[in-house]
């Protein structure tokens, strides 16, 4: 056997290792952090996202400004997915993951500067994390599904900063109602049983909560009823057209009597089919695929009103709303199958100006269902992307809302709990033996990071924040936070910041994951490049710190 090292890598791989590795991972997830850091809190600020296309997307959502973003250095894709997590879990708290585990990649990189070895950091940061755990859920407050006070206030918070303040009100009472109808008898929250529809063209003082389901579909015969009560509602998975097998067969017509049995046999399938819904007794159908025009004649001559491809999420959402069985198979088609509706009415939202640019001018309303738990946020807006916002902040209330009440518990707001866990933590620190302790000390500079934001964003001095908070605490004040307004120290539940205790326990687990996960990785082989690409950089593309954070300019249009 030759003499010299095998080779077992590409000529095209690239291979970073030791110290170089790690400097560039913790570089990479510390810049994501950054990059939202000033979103944080109700004073945070926006970002103007411009794609290629030259699409426009401005919010403060820490999630949707990652999505938009094109993230591609995988240890800040690891960062990423703590938001993806983060919104997955609870809805709200993403930014908040995000900048925390930025944090701890900071001051982890201080500790190994230090020569402490990654494992006693990891090992630091998991005793920390668990201690953390324990706090919040000592300082944290029940509340019951029915202190619709309390919840409003949770979903108000999850509201503040994204441009819904005016309606905060209006907005959090309509979420609270909305999630409290979809809880289930087990005590979960059916999250698709709430939707969110968007009606551009009016104020959000005109936003409300419909009872019932809202499509934007239209019948398929103008001469269809639009106004139906007490309506059997048929969700049919196929069409109500002339068999594949007899449109694609070729018919040898020898004069104009064969021609005219040719389309009465045609007629006659389509009013059998028509016969088995007016014999099961429906009066509204909802179908997959297309109506054919005589069908269409026949429904009306019977008084049923039809909608056809109707796609797979409405007809799921009217048959679980409804109690309607979905069929495939007209020919097995009994009463037992439809659902039942007490009202199926059209209701005109768009103004006129809207409506003229719509696809459809008009909106069905399924309303007075057997199923409870089922309805629709209906929010107006002056514009599209005023009303993405709003209902970005409403979604993420939907979450937070669904939390309190399947967990409940509550915390209080404006870094009352991050200073709180601190102080904790430096406590719990002194009894922790080995360089442990200097993780541990460090995790608690790290959950300080949070308030800090918040007063700075805010405008206030955050060292004078942070000093007042930390002796508040320490005195006993467990819920005092700051007031982003004025920079003042109050009370969270009687100022109504009031957060889940699930949104504060998944942002730890789920930052101490990346950020561990990032710190015991000592070796990166890359395929090629892990920037965005050296064409793109030799003509001027974002390069980005190295190990290649190009790909962050790429998706916003190298505006950040």
């Amino acid at each position: 056997m030759a003499d010299g090292p095998m080779v077992v890598l590409s000529d095209e791989s690239q291979r970073t290792s030791g110290e170089d590795a790690r400097s560039m991972n913790l570089e990479a997830g510390r810049a994501v952090a950054e990059t939202i850091r000033t979103t944080l809190g109700p004073r945070g600020m926006d970002k103007m996202l411009v794609d290629q296309g030259g699409n426009v997307v401005i919010t403060n959502d820490g999630v949707t400004l990652l999505e938009e973003m094109d993230v591609d250095h995988p240890a800040a894709d690891m960062i990423v997915d703590v938001a993806t997590t983060q919104e997955e879990e609870v809805g709200d708290g993403t930014t908040s993951a995000v900048i925390l585990a930025g944090a701890l990649l900071a001051n982890a990189e201080e500790l190994l500067e230090q020569d402490i070895h990654p494992t006693s950091i990891v090992a630091g940061y998991r005793h920390a994390a668990e201690t953390v755990t324990e706090v919040f859920e000592d300082i944290a407050t029940e509340v019951d599904p029915d202190d619709t006070e309390v919840l409003e206030q949770v979903a108000g918070t999850a509201m503040t900063g994204k441009g819904a303040e005016t309606a905060k009100d209006l907005l959090s009472s309509m979420v609270v109602s909305a999630v409290r109808a979809a809880v289930r008898e087990d005590g979960t929250v059916d999250q698709d049983a709430v939707d969110v529809r968007q009606f551009y063209g009016a104020s959000i003082d005109d936003s409300e909560f419909v009872d019932g389901i809202l499509f934007d579909i239209e019948p398929v015969h103008q001469n269809m009823s639009r106004n139906l009560e007490d309506a059997n509602v048929l969700v049919y998975e196929g069409d109500i057209e002339v068999s594949e097998s007899e449109v694609g067969a070729e018919a040898s017509v020898g004069d104009m009597t064969d021609l005219q049995g040719f389309v009465e046999r045609e007629q006659s399938e389509l009013a059998d089919k028509v016969d088995k819904i007016v014999e099961a007794g429906a009066d509204v159908v909802l179908a997959d695929g297309g109506i054919d025009e005589y069908a269409a004649e026949l429904l009306v001559e019977n008084g049923i009103t039809a909608f056809r491809r109707v796609d797979d999420d409405k007809r799921q959402r009217v048959a679980a709303a409804t109690g309607a069985e979905r069929v495939g198979d007209l020919k097995l088609l009994t009463s037992e199958h439809l659902g039942h509706a007490g009202s199926v009415h059209e209701r005109v939202i768009r103004d006129v100006t809207v409506r003229r640019q719509a696809d459809h001018e008009s909106t069905v309303v399924f309303g007075d269902l057997p199923e409870e738990g089922v309805g629709t946020i209906l929010l107006r807006g002056g514009t599209e992307h005023v009303l993405d916002e709003v209902e970005r902040a409403v979604v993420d209330s939907i979450g937070v809302v669904s939390a309190a009440i399947e967990d409940g518990n509550v915390l209080p707001g404006g870094g009352a709990p991050e200073i709180e866990a601190s102080l904790a933590l430096r406590e719990e620190a002194d009894s922790v033996e080995g360089r442990e302790q200097l993780a541990v000390e460090a995790f608690a500079e790290a959950f300080e990071d949070g308030p800090r934001t918040l007063a700075e964003n805010a405008g206030h001095d955050a060292i004078d924040a942070l000093v007042d908070m930390t002796a508040r605490h320490d005195a006993g004040d467990v819920n005092v936070g700051i007031d982003a307004d004025t920079g003042e120290l109050v009370e969270m539940f009687e100022d109504g910041v009031v957060e889940p205790l699930r949104v504060k326990t998944t942002a730890v687990n789920s930052a101490v994951d990346a950020s561990t996960m990032i710190l015991r990785i000592d070796d990166v082989v890359s395929a090629g490049d892990l920037s965005v690409g050296g064409e793109d950089e030799e003509e001027g593309g974002a390069g980005g710190p190295p190990g290649g954070m190009g790909g962050m300019g790429g998706g916003m249009g190298g505006m950040m």
